[in-house]
């Protein structure tokens, strides 16, 4: 696998099949234990690394399709939207269930949290501007990061997309994040450049309550 590109939010594959799914996610999510290879199709050659780690956390990846001894995952590479399929009955790899989903309208400017299909909480965000616009489609929560030094927010969310307009936020690699922001008039407003801005009490429950590798869809 070492000449294989990394399936971590800094790498691209070009060869991953998009997702072309809107439907919510069946709530599966898979985690490697170890490194192991992502494939095209079940039995077909791998195109990336799926490592353990994503952004110093647990990769956690939904499960959008499933073959016997195989599952299609969301990656959290470029071009956005990217998939690819995992040997499931690898011991390298484990599987668990989140009852959370998160769906962004951007249209409202409204975030809903959901918990098996409950409505939990909802609030007004701040998305990207019309040059700069938060992607649409189906996404996951990718990693949770807390800023020792915060300049706008004490803890970033970053998703499994990335900007189709900015190639880098802050000299990242323009992976898209849920954050909050120093000012509530962001609040309800196209205003970020592409990430999603929430309030102080959504980021609250968001980064305490939903686990990693819940699905986000973006409409």
């Amino acid at each position: 696998m070492a000449n294989l590109p990394q399936a971590t939010t800094f790498g691209t594959v070009g060869d991953a099949p998009p997702d072309q799914g809107t439907a919510a996610p069946s709530g599966r999510v898979l985690h490697p234990t170890h490194t192991v290879p992502v494939y095209l199709a079940p039995g077909d050659r791998a195109i990336a690394a799926l490592p353990p780690l994503q952004l110093a956390n647990d990769t956690w990846l939904p499960i959008i399709d499933q073959q016997p001894g195989w599952a299609r995952v969301l990656l959290p590479v470029r071009p956005g939207r990217s998939t690819g399929w995992v040997f499931t009955n690898d011991p390298r790899v484990t599987t668990a269930h989140t009852s959370h989903r998160i769906v962004v309208d951007r249209g409202t400017f409204t975030m809903t949290l959901l918990h098996e299909d409950r409505e939990v909480g909802r609030w007004s965000v701040g998305i990207g501007k019309a040059e700069s616009p938060t992607p649409p489609g189906r996404t996951f929560l990718l990693a949770s990061i807390r800023d020792t030094k915060p300049t706008f927010s004490p803890i970033v969310l970053p998703l499994g997309t990335h900007s189709d307009t900015h190639t880098s936020y802050a000299g990242g690699p323009g992976t898209v994040g849920i954050h909050t922001w120093p000012t509530g008039d962001v609040y309800g407003t196209a205003s970020s450049d592409g990430c999603i801005r929430v309030p102080p009490d959504a980021l609250e429950v968001l980064s305490t309550q939903v686990p990693l590798g819940t699905p986000v869809l973006i409409g």
